[in-house]
């Protein structure tokens, strides 16, 4: 059902009440966002009627362009909104879910492609999604289980790097593969540095806000001013906030204001509302221009996008989008995604803006989530230590017969792409861990898949004694730098008894082998993941381990 709302032409004083009631940017700063904003003439949607729940109630609509108030003086003193009329149009909206993903890595034989490189990936958007599925009694699309995201979504307890070294230590362990015999498991661990949360510098943040009609729903638009609430909680007096909201046409709600000055804020955040189709293009284009002007030596400039990944006006498609925020990643100011909702989430085109903009993306489906994403890991997810950073093992073919990587299928690069400090790859954030996890099979293992070549070199009836199993790579770069640095260490082919956090990581990249439908795991099914999640639950103070093993129990009761 499609209806149409009455459209007025309202006095400016009134059309944006919150802005009213923030004081308007001034001085050197105020003259650059309004010449930028002019040049992009952005037209805005301003708050509407909204009830106490963020729905939408009726009411009057208008379309808004920003152009800068100058006084008597000459100078710049903030912004006043110029009316133009415009319908307001809400339809029903069919489930248009697309999500970014891969076929499975192949199994690789050593002695012919020795060598696997990747990006890194801090992302955990797959897990929510796949909770926010089972809770709702239902398999989450296969399409949706990315397996790196459900490792890395879980914190561990890995060593530290030394100090004045690298920003991360790498760890690596070779155990028994759970779900095949003859195989092994090499879990690569990389654990970040954790700063004194005391020494990081002042915050810059704009929060670049759907407020389309698809964002009406409870566990969208609402949950988004819940979770704000959250962060603004955590955030300090010397950092700054910005708001630009985006449906149908954007504007700016909330100049640049003190993290101090809670209560303009909060006003700002309850004042959106939904309704519109999105434009997403425009609402980035402001967002930077805000940005741009907030960026100064010494601090942080991080612009998050909340949305639920509807870019259905303007630049709608994913790689013209990744082409602009590339462009813009250079200059220092990095873009992560929060995606809400479900029904209309566009995967593939958050996971685009996210990987290219230097920042992450991250799924909120609850308030609890947003605990985690934005307050617990607040200082790793806006604080990056260690900017473009590629791993690259080499599998030493005397000792390997054959590996595959599970999950990374999306971060997949080139050989050459490693030392290419001109290919983009993953952030890592202040006191962040990743996990990878390789199925290799020895030489001489009945496990084996392929069989060895007519005219290949013979291989050895058993692994030599003191050999390497293969040689780990890391190269990144320290942020803002362009030029990488690498580190180097070798794999011994040596067994050893993987703690709790290796444990749990492969009970979990079991698990989404298992939804991902893949046939790996030959005979080894919910029972065992169950089994090997609860004896490696380990210190689990916020209780997500606990979490994922209810999870398990749904995804086995779904699956029969």
């Amino acid at each position: 059902m499609t209806f149409f709302r009455p459209v007025t032409r309202l006095a400016a004083t009134s059309l944006l009440a919150l802005a009213a009631c923030t004081p308007a940017p001034t001085g050197p700063a105020a003259t650059t966002v309004a010449t930028e904003l002019t040049a992009l003439e952005v037209p805005v949607v301003p708050p509407r009627n909204c009830d106490e729940e963020g729905d939408q109630v009726g009411g009057y609509s208008a379309v808004v362009v920003v152009e800068p108030v100058v006084d008597e003086g000459g100078e710049a003193g903030g912004f006043a909104p110029a009316v133009i009329e415009a319908p307001v149009v809400i339809a029903a909206r069919p489930n248009t879910e697309a999500y970014a993903n891969a076929d499975d890595n192949p199994v690789r034989v050593a002695a012919e492609t020795p060598v696997s490189t990747f990006s890194i990936d801090v992302d955990t958007a797959s897990w929510a999604v796949i909770r926010q599925s089972l809770n709702a009694g239902q398999l989450p699309p296969p399409d949706a289980v990315r397996i790196e995201e459900m490792v890395n979504y879980f914190p561990y307890a890995h060593p530290a790097p030394a100090a004045g070294g690298a920003p991360f230590r790498p760890t690596v362990t070779v155990f028994d593969t759970p779900w095949n015999a003859g195989t092994d498991l090499v879990h690569v661990a990389i654990q970040g540095r954790m700063p004194a949360v005391r020494d990081r510098p002042p915050l810059n943040l704009v929060f670049l806000v759907d407020t389309s009609g698809s964002m009406d729903d409870p566990d969208k638009l609402p949950l988004l001013k819940q979770s704000f609430r959250l962060l603004l909680d955590n955030l300090r007096p010397a950092d700054r906030v910005a708001i630009v909201a985006y449906a149908g046409s954007a504007g700016l709600v909330l100049g640049p204001t003190p993290a101090s000055d809670r209560g303009t804020i909060l006003r700002a955040v309850g004042s959106l509302c939904s309704g519109g189709s999105t434009y997403g293009e425009r609402g980035l284009e402001m967002a930077y221009a805000i940005a741009g002007t907030m960026a100064a030596e010494g601090k942080v400039t991080r612009i998050l996008l909340a949305t639920d990944g509807d870019f259905n006006v303007g630049i709608d498609d994913p790689a013209t989008l990744t082409d602009y925020i590339a462009a813009k990643r250079d200059s220092g100011v990095y873009l992560s995604v929060l995606g809400f909702g479900r029904g209309n989430l566009d995967d593939a085109t958050m996971q685009a803006l996210a990987q290219n903009g230097n920042g992450i993306a991250a799924y909120i489906d609850t308030l609890n989530e947003a605990q985690k994403v934005l307050v617990d890991q607040l200082t790793g997810a806006l604080f990056p230590i260690a900017d473009d950073v590629k791993v690259q093992v080499e599998f030493n073919p005397a000792v390997v017969a054959e590996y595959r990587l599970i999950g990374y299928e999306t971060r997949a690069l080139n050989r050459e792409d490693f030392s290419d400090d001109r290919v983009d790859a993953g952030e890592l954030g202040a006191g962040h861990t990743v996990t990878a996890i390789y199925e290799v099979t020895p030489v001489g293992s009945p496990a084996r898949l392929t069989d060895p070549l007519r005219y290949g070199p013979a291989e050895a009836a058993a692994v030599p004694a003191g050999a390497e199993l293969g040689f780990l790579r890391l190269r990144w770069k320290e942020p803002g730098e362009r030029r990488s640095m690498l580190l180097e260490q070798p794999i011994p082919a040596v067994r050893s008894e993987p703690g709790s956090d290796a444990r749990f990581a492969a009970a979990i990249a079991g698990m989404g082998q298992l939804l991902r439908g893949a046939d790996r795991t030959g005979d080894w099914g919910w029972d065992e993941a169950i089994a090997l999640a609860r004896g490696a639950r380990g210190d689990d103070p916020f209780g997500y381990r606990a979490e994922a093993v209810e999870l398990m129990r749904k995804a086995r009761g779904l699956s029969r």
